[in-house]
């Protein structure tokens, strides 16, 4: 029994662990999000942005696929566009901000 129960802890763990770490994730991606982006784009699932052109984040599924923002957010956040501040992110700020936009997606 406590060979089963051992087991079952285990599984249960190996389960849940991840769970809890992409839960991280998107809580890291939405401070990240708030902070350097929310002065423009309207980062929740509602709302319009600040800057009418700035596309709200929720929206950006419109424009590129989901898989594709990784490449697009290394391009647009490390140089920046018009008006937008130089934002040096690291990877796993890119991955964190990348799974809260893909809870906010239409």
């Amino acid at each position: 029994m406590r060979r089963f129960c051992l087991m079952l802890g285990v599984l249960l763990g190996v389960f849940t662990v991840p769970d809890v770490r992409a839960q991280d994730s998107v809580e890291r991606g939405k401070a990240l999000v708030t902070q350097y982006c929310s002065g423009c784009h309207a980062v929740g699932p509602k709302g319009e942005s600040p800057n009418p052109i700035a596309p709200p984040f929720r929206k950006l599924s419109e424009r590129f696929p989901i898989d594709a923002l990784e490449e697009t957010f290394i391009g647009s956040i490390d140089t920046g566009h018009p008006g937008m501040p130089v934002f040096k992110a690291t990877q796993d700020q890119i991955d964190a901000i990348i799974d809260y936009i893909a809870t906010v997606m239409e």
